[in-house]
């Protein structure tokens, strides 16, 4: 089957993705997976063992609604505390958690492929589409690579497959206020990022009253909560985009602690 374009393109970024961090991790010795990343408490098999899991339950949600409902039982069962848990029990129990990551990721990426053109899977939040999916599942992949490279001392090029984090990173601009129990903006801002490519990335009426300019890069460092906004080079005009730099986060759930200032 083949899906549509948008989704293809997805997809095909989003293998390349996890690609990169497989290459990164694939001749790693033990010490080496239990190596500390920025997140804490999680070293890098926790990070790869998230990714994973993560995407097993994509694969539920798309594929068995059975299966799916356990999982959001689990959930709420510790629903602070739940996303922790599995990542550590994986890294901690699987004995080839680099074999686990390819079925999830290859799983997924058929289910998504074959996913009914105009349906919705369940999530922890609202609904997806495929494409949706594919997308949230580019920019977990990315941020988490982000923190294994930095744990490994690993330089990270970036590419202009970061559009579609930067785009989910726009897309979620009133998820953020809301989940910090503000109401949303009711005009829209005018944002210009520069890509890696040095092509410019806009979203917004060129009139805008409220702008947000400067590199894709950091911008999507900032809505994966993967940089202090300090560390950045984003120049917000506005009061209401100067707040949603303070809040922005791309993933759902509750507000996160972002990292602080180098």
């Amino acid at each position: 089957m083949t899906p549509p374009k948008v989704l293809a393109q997805v997809l095909a970024d989003l293998a390349e993705e996890g690609d990169r961090l497989e290459q990164l991790v694939a001749g790693l010795d033990d010490d080496g997976w239990r190596t500390p990343t920025p997140a804490p408490g999680w070293d890098v098999a926790a990070q790869v063992a998230h990714l994973a899991w993560t995407d097993e339950v994509a694969l539920k949600a798309a594929t068995d609604k059975e299966a799916w409902d356990g999982a959001v039982l689990a959930a709420m069962a510790d629903p602070e505390g739940f996303v922790d848990r599995e990542a550590l029990a994986i890294a901690a129990s699987e004995p080839d958690l680099l074999a686990r990551w390819r079925r999830s990721r290859a799983g997924l990426r058929a289910a998504l492929t074959a996913y009914p053109a105009g349906e919705r899977m369940p999530w922890f939040g609202p609904p997806m589409s495929a494409t949706s999916m594919a997308t949230a599942r580019l920019m977990e992949t990315w941020a988490h690579s982000l923190d294994v490279h930095e744990a490994l001392g690993a330089p990270v090029r970036d590419t202009d497959r970061i559009r579609h984090v930067a785009h989910l990173g726009v897309r979620t601009r009133d998820f953020a206020f809301a989940v910090h129990g503000t109401d949303a903006p009711a005009e829209e801002f005018r944002i210009d990022l520069v890509a890696p490519s040095e092509d410019v990335w806009s979203w917004g009426p060129e009139d805008a009253a409220q702008t947000l300019t400067g590199s894709a890069g950091d911008f999507c460092r900032l809505v994966t909560q993967r940089v202090h906004r300090a560390d950045t080079d984003l120049v917000a005009t506005g009061p209401d985009v100067d707040r949603w730099l303070d809040i922005a986060q791309a993933f759902a759930g509750r507000p996160g602690a972002g990292r602080p200032p180098r």
